[in-house]
């Protein structure tokens, strides 16, 4: 199975995201749209756009980017409390069908600020549920037509989506990818994604949830083709081992004096996934060969809590280990983020194509 190898572009109100040095039109069309033609011209299949309230629409970032580029895929970030799944299914659909096949979509169930948007998610069960019901209309209203569907949380009747979504040889629509630790979004996930993707966790993690979602496939009667793994991670990268372990530390010592400033969203701390990786510190600063964790201690989180450091042999060393377990899909990152498309883009890719 070919690798799909995607960045992450930062589409924040705020500038500096995780130590980004770009401040002036930071979030601009002409600065987003940068990165998105750099990703092209140095080898990258697309790049996670993420979604949040209080944060540039991800929809729409993802549609103005895409219209400026020619091969770069939008994986757009999306929740099921912002959107009904007819509205999103003929959205994407719409804009599969405009870009030729280049969009793939991200489902986020976590907690976010749901008074502002004026959702009412509920526990942590009514969440994954009514994401699981979002999926399946959307699947079915992407391949079928006349769909009548009744849920506890969403219905729809004699629905039909047009236009189609782009149908390329194995490809019916746009790929699902689904993130979550807990035992409810492993369901969801075994079932209705077509992606789980993980955060940096050590290989025996990794190994232990892959085999888990497997048997969870097999005992749930999934309906679909199987499930395929991804991983979500930063990636720092220099041209030798020394120099990458300097900056790192260096970047963790600076974190360290912001003294709280920018720390985990309450929301986030609380997921499965991130209390997770939180908890790897304990096993050590250095898991595996390279998988530093102390950056979780000072704010790190998501896909900044732990970072694979080394030089370009030494990450790529480590991402194949993470492919010989079943990962085909890399989601990767570093700041600033331009200049790190580029070095990856050029000394990174190629060992993983290799």
């Amino acid at each position: 199975m070919s690798l799909e190898l995607l960045w992450y572009i930062p589409n924040q109100v705020y500038p500096g995201h995780r130590g980004d040095d770009v401040v002036d039109e930071h979030n601009s069309l002409a600065t987003l749209t940068g990165h998105a033609k750099a990703l092209e011209e140095h080898g990258w299949g697309g790049a996670l756009i993420g979604a949040g309230w209080g944060r540039p629409d991800t929809f729409t970032v993802a549609t103005a980017l895409a219209a400026q580029t020619t091969t770069f895929q939008p994986l757009i970030a999306i929740r099921p409390g912002y959107w009904r799944p007819a509205n999103f299914a003929a959205a994407a659909a719409t804009l599969d069908h405009l870009t030729r096949g280049r969009v793939l979509v991200n489902i986020v169930s976590g907690k976010d600020d749901l008074a502002a948007y004026g959702d009412s998610e509920g526990a942590q069960a009514h969440r994954y549920s009514r994401t699981r019901e979002f999926l399946q209309i959307v699947r079915k209203l992407w391949t079928e037509e006349n769909v009548t569907y009744r849920g506890e949380h969403f219905s729809v009747t004699d629905s039909t989506v047009l236009p189609r979504p782009v149908v390329r040889g194995e490809r019916q629509h746009p790929r699902l990818y689904f993130g979550g630790a807990s035992s409810a979004a492993e369901e969801v996930a075994a079932t209705e994604a077509d992606v789980q993707l993980f955060w940096g966790e050590p290989l025996d993690g990794i190994s232990e949830r892959i085999d888990r979602l497997k048997r969870l496939s097999e005992k749930l009667g999934r309906e679909h083709a199987p499930l395929e793994f991804g991983l979500r991670v930063t990636t720092l990268v220099r041209d030798t081992t020394e120099q990458a372990w300097a900056d790192a530390e260096a970047k963790v010592a600076k974190m360290a004096q912001v003294k709280g400033i920018g720390l985990l969203d309450p929301n986030r701390r609380t997921a499965a996934g991130q209390q997770r990786l939180l908890d790897l510190a304990s096993r050590g600063e250095v898991l595996d060969d390279n998988l530093y964790t102390t950056p979780g201690k000072f704010g790190g989180g998501g896909a900044g809590t732990t970072w694979l450091v080394g030089s370009a042999e030494d990450v790529a060393k480590s991402l194949r280990k993470y492919q010989s377990l079943g990962i085909t899909h890399f989601v990767l990152s570093d700041t600033p983020y331009l200049p790190e498309i580029k070095r990856q883009g050029d000394q990174l890719l190629p060992l993983l194509h290799g």
